[in-house]
């Protein structure tokens, strides 16, 4: 396809400037799991096929990093095919993947080029007997854009024939209509108004603090200035999707807030190991009693808000059409969200402290203002000054979360298919970072680490798994399931 003049000169959307600023150099990497080996020539064929079909992938980053400028496209040198020694591998095919994923993470892309590269590894890992990386510059697109590209080149496993094009669009939830009175419906408003009014000029405030001042507590986990440019490593883990929706109906609450209650209960456990570790390093007195974490952590998360006024995903084509309501590329913001590190005798707290935060959240306009400030300040001091206090934001939080809805049946890529997702990312100030994805009946749950912070991540996702399970007996216990 030959772009246009107004498509070689398309400006990037604000969080695709921040992204690419000076400093900050944010990528996004995905993991796909296959059930068979990946033949080179297919990937390749399909590539030549789809590759020309999409402005951003035969497009490159103008000088000035403010424009997408026609390039010219060759597959070969996006498509790496490593030469592996099985037998030097041995039983660790896991091993290899990950320490070949962890040195891609300090092989900048190429800016003279297309930013995008797809590293073909063809060796079996626990969840799988290939796997494919997929690295892409976070200007392309966020989460949703990636996904929406992964199915225009899939189809179902169980019709072939079946092109893999759209997800069934979730609904938000609707408030019950309020049956009262009609003053009480007037008062319910009004308190309503003044509530979403106070909660969003408290989180702006409070936004504004984080870029200025307000720091996260120093934890072993809180990372420093310089992890945006360590290498990463990456840990995945599955769960299975009915156990979420279990807990999520039992306790009446969103998928997100179940995710968020585990990842607490998780952090909360590993911490407090943490905490024990260093104060036996220390020399600290050794007690019987078992919680080791020091009071008052403040410990927040950056998470990302989808602000398409469409959920869900549509076809590619429809996607990449101008004025649509679920337009391709970087169309999110982001919420800081406070967690609470503390252990809990009953694993339900985390779930409803985790409801409780997540609705007063929702209540409130901080993503959309958010947003709105990184598009003022742009024009008013520059891309450059913006990024500074964006990535000033992201390193005064601990962390940041990510959920991500996949395809609800198995897909495959040109008859390979596929056995798991894993997108994560790199190049942020930040020592951890978690990315939640559902796909075909399961939850993948994706690490990426600074190994200097974090040398043990498998302890994390053991501590998900436990949490997982501590909450689901105690809900059986009751009655609940």
């Amino acid at each position: 396809m030959t772009l246009t003049t107004e498509e070689e000169k398309e400006p990037l959307s604000p969080m695709a400037r921040v992204f690419q600023s000076r400093g900050i150099d944010y990528c996004a990497v995905t993991m796909i799991g296959f059930k068979t080996k990946i033949k080179s020539d297919v990937v390749l064929d399909a590539l030549r096929h789809n590759v020309s079909k999409h402005p951003r992938f035969s497009t490159k980053l103008s000088n000035s990093g403010a424009k997408w400028i026609e390039a010219q496209v060759n597959i070969e040198d996006h498509v790496v095919v490593p030469y592996i020694d099985q037998e030097e591998i041995g039983e660790d095919g896991q091993g290899f993947v990950d320490d070949y994923i962890s040195r891609l993470t300090m092989r900048p892309l190429d800016r003279s080029r297309p930013l995008w590269d797809i590293h073909i590894l063809n060796v079996k890992t626990s969840d799988a007997e290939a796997v494919a990386v997929v690295r892409t510059h976070h200007t392309l697109g966020d989460a949703t854009s990636m996904v929406s590209l992964l199915l225009a080149c899939t189809n179902k496993t169980s019709d072939p024939s079946t092109v893999s094009t759209t997800i069934r669009s979730l609904k938000r939830r609707k408030r019950d209509k309020n049956k009262d009175s009609f003053l009480r419906s007037i008062l319910f408003t009004i308190g309503s108004t003044v509530r979403l009014v106070w909660y969003t000029i408290v989180d702006v405030l409070l936004l504004f603090a984080t870029m200025l001042f307000l720091k996260d507590t120093k934890t072993p986990i809180k990372g420093g200035a310089d992890v945006g440019s360590n290498p990463k490593r990456f840990y995945h883990t599955i769960f299975s999707l009915d156990d979420i929706k279990l807990i999520k109906n039992a306790m009446d609450m969103t998928i997100n807030d179940v995710l968020v209650g585990i990842t607490q209960a998780s952090l909360s456990s590993y911490l407090n190991q943490q905490y024990d570790k260093l104060n036996k390093k220390n020399g600290g007195r050794v007690t019987s009693y078992p919680n080791n974490l020091p009071g008052g952590i403040r410990f927040r998360a950056g998470c990302t808000v989808n602000l398409r006024s469409e959920i869900g995903f549509k076809p590619l084509a429809d996607m990449m059409a101008k004025n649509s309501k679920c337009r391709w590329g970087n169309y999110f913001s982001f919420i800081i969200l406070p967690f609470s590190i503390g252990l809990q005798t009953d694993p339900l707290v985390y779930l409803k402290i985790s409801k409780s935060t997540m609705d007063r959240k929702k209540h409130s306009y901080h993503a959309a203002l958010a947003y709105l400030l990184i598009q003022i300040g742009q024009k008013v001091v520059g891309s450059k000054i913006v990024a500074t206090f964006f990535n000033r934001t992201v390193m005064n939080t601990t962390t940041c979360i990510s959920n991500v809805i996949g395809p609800t049946e198995e897909i495959s890529f040109r008859g390979h298919p596929i056995a798991y997702i894993a997108p994560s990312g790199y190049g942020h100030s930040q020592a951890l970072l978690v990315h939640f994805l559902s796909y075909a009946g399961k939850m993948i749950i994706s690490l990426a680490v600074d190994p200097t912070v974090i040398p043990d991540p498998h302890k994390i996702c053991d501590e998900m798994e436990e949490s997982l399970k501590a909450m689901k007996a105690a809900l059986s216990e009751r009655g609940l399931l």
